[in-house]
């Protein structure tokens, strides 16, 4: 089932993205469906299913994608302020099976969220 989702073929080069980071780690590209301005999804290379699978091993790699949410923020020209969002399972709004950070910005946001 994972490998079969859209993000996993994003990764395989299977299907075309406006991709802005790329590492060894995770790679990043605009949503096609934005949510405001800005709308980057950062997904990792590991397959992880959701945010609950996350275990120790994923430390370091969940730290280096909010560093490369911090360096899109600036290369984007966040200055003013951004979202990060992490939906966590279908009652949490996770509509793709593979963990992924959304980097909202350019509007204004507003408490609760949703």
């Amino acid at each position: 089932m994972l490998k079969d989702n859209i993000f996993q073929k994003i990764i395989d080069k299977q299907i075309p993205a406006k991709i802005v980071h790329e590492d060894t780690q995770c790679l990043a590209f605009h949503d096609v469906g934005p949510q405001a301005p800005t709308h980057v999804l950062i997904i990792p290379r590991k397959v992880i299913r959701t945010h609950a699978d996350l275990t120790d091993a994923d430390r370091e790699l969940l730290g280096h994608m909010h560093l490369i949410a911090v360096k899109l923020a600036k290369d984007l020209k966040l200055d003013d302020g951004y979202r990060i969002v992490i939906n966590c399972q279908d009652r949490g709004g996770q509509t793709v099976p593979h963990l992924h950070m959304h980097l909202l910005g350019g509007r204004d946001f507003h408490w609760p969220p949703g």
